[in-house]
């Protein structure tokens, strides 16, 4: 399998960034800033979209596809929104290419400009609330509960794979609503269904709450939140779902006739998750040794691998595994047989520990002799001999108790990564030697935020959501405060 892994404590960085592409998920490509998410990552992420769809669609949405290009002329319709994307936004200007006179190759052409730019979505609110200008014309047309899987992008300049790209892959929501406490509700459920997926199918624990106002969503009114912890110490936003309140709507007169008759604007939310949910994956849980996946979202949850020396050994254990196979596939656990001449049993060992193959199961000679099997567990690294008539239980136990045990590891880490200071010397202390989750309190105001930022690089991370009040100060100012707020470094 080649050189070992970077260990996390000498590059963390570095570590991320060999095991992403050493583990066959993803590679840089062929444009600057943009990859290629590889057919074992992209396994990793269907699961992740089968089981969000499954989950969108039991709480009443549906999907749809909207254009790519968006008019510049929709974007510049609602100020915050079009401040909030101007830099990242790329721009499609021409709409033919020609063979340069001078015959060097390709060159745009000149005449072929287009009348209007289009922008190639790095969201899809405006080009979807002039679609639903001409959905909605009475309350008896809401609420309009939409989801669309796309790409999007946003021109970064400084790209890491799946944490930052400047295109990747998610999943928007669009919703419309009557009234504003509908759209309330609705931006907070789709908030706890992403704590749900994240924390029972990833099992990566969240805190849920609120952005601040310097860190909402463009355009947004009241930006919810799920934020993680990842194994530097630094935070990582997991999902955001938005509160838009009629902005939109007004921006692009999206009006109805309520129960009597009276035109009023629409109220709207947007929510969504990307492929960066792959990187706080591999972040959370995978260790020295490659990655580390949840039963859960793991494309191979079992792997079968036979030790054997000539054709007559294999065979007796195929005789005695491809049964097996059949009944854990029978129990909704899927499962590889690797059976391949062309690698030593090591090889795949090391590879499949790599892959983080939850469970690997080997089998040779004694064991057939025996009646037993070596299952070996990807999270502890732990072998134990298992007899062959206990093997499906013990299995099919494993796949709870690795999903429960790598959460229970997680949480343990970030609670014990959430300090809480009174002062802005401890807080600075703690953010630059301890790092995770600051808890302290702040004024409310934009400028105590930003010069923390300014001084510290560290941010407001999350109003948590259903905390206790708690009469202090703001560690800057002095000013009163009744809540703390979680600050961290953040990716």
């Amino acid at each position: 399998m080649g050189k070992k892994l970077t260990s996390r404590s000498e590059d963390y960085s570095k570590w991320y960034n060999e095991l992403v592409v050493k583990a066959d998920l993803a590679e840089n490509s062929g444009v600057r800033g943009c990859m290629v998410i590889k057919p074992y990552g992209f396994a990793i992420w269907e699961k992740m979209q089968a089981q969000l769809d499954k989950m969108f669609k039991e709480t009443g949405h549906e999907n749809a596809y909207f254009p790519l290009f968006i008019p510049k002329s929709y974007l510049s319709k609602e100020a915050s929104h079009v401040e909030g994307f101007a830099k990242e936004c790329a721009v499609v200007t021409h709409y033919r290419l020609k063979n340069a006179e001078d015959g060097s190759g390709i060159v745009v052409d000149e005449n072929a400009r287009l009348e209007e730019e289009l922008i190639v979505r790095p969201t899809s609110e405006t080009i979807i609330w002039d679609t639903y200008r001409k959905w909605i014309q009475s309350y008896r047309d809401l609420p309009i509960l939409v989801n669309q899987w796309a790409n999007v992008v946003r021109w970064e300049m400084r790209t890491r794979l799946f944490l930052r790209t400047a295109e990747f892959l998610w999943q928007e929501g669009h919703t419309a609503h009557a009234t504003e406490q509908e759209a309330l509700e609705e931006a907070e459920q789709m908030m706890h269904v992403y704590a749900d997926f994240v924390e029972n199918y990833m099992g990566v624990p969240v805190i849920k709450g609120t952005k601040s106002e310097s860190e909402r969503f463009a355009g947004a009114v009241e930006t919810y939140c799920i934020e993680a912890l990842m194994q530097d110490g630094k935070a990582l936003q997991a999902g955001t779902s938005h509160f838009l309140g009629q902005n939109f709507a007004k921006a692009f007169d999206v009006k109805f006739a309520n129960k009597e008759g009276k035109q009023e604007y629409v109220w709207a939310t947007s929510w969504g998750v990307s492929t960066r949910l792959m990187g706080a994956l591999v972040m959370t849980h995978s260790d020295d040794n490659g990655l580390v996946l949840p039963p859960n979202l793991a494309p191979i949850q079992v792997v079968i691998v036979p030790i054997y020396k000539g054709l007559d050994q294999l065979d007796a254990i195929s005789e005695k595994v491809e049964p097996l196979v059949k009944e854990l596939r029978a129990k909704g656990i899927s499962v590889k047989y690797d059976k391949r001449d062309t690698h030593k049993p090591g090889f795949k060992f090391n590879e499949y520990e790599l892959k983080g193959v939850p469970v690997r199961i080997a089998v040779g000679q004694r064991d057939l002799e025996n009646g037993t099997y070596e299952v070996a567990r990807r999270d502890t690294l732990q072998k134990e001999s298992v007899k062959a008539e206990d093997i499906l239980e013990k299995v099919a136990s494993l796949m709870t108790e690795i999903q429960e045990n790598i959460f229970k590891k997680a949480l343990d880490f970030r609670e014990e990564r959430i300090t809480a200071v009174d002062t802005y010397e401890d807080f600075k202390k703690v953010i630059e030697e301890k790092g995770g989750f600051v808890s302290a309190h702040w004024d409310g105001t934009t400028e105590t935020e930003d010069k923390i930022k300014e001084e510290t690089k560290a941010t407001i991370r999350c109003i948590p959501l259903n905390a206790e009040t708690e009469a202090g100060s703001c560690m800057i100012s002095g000013k009163p405060s009744t809540q703390r707020v979680l600050f961290a470094k953040a990716y």
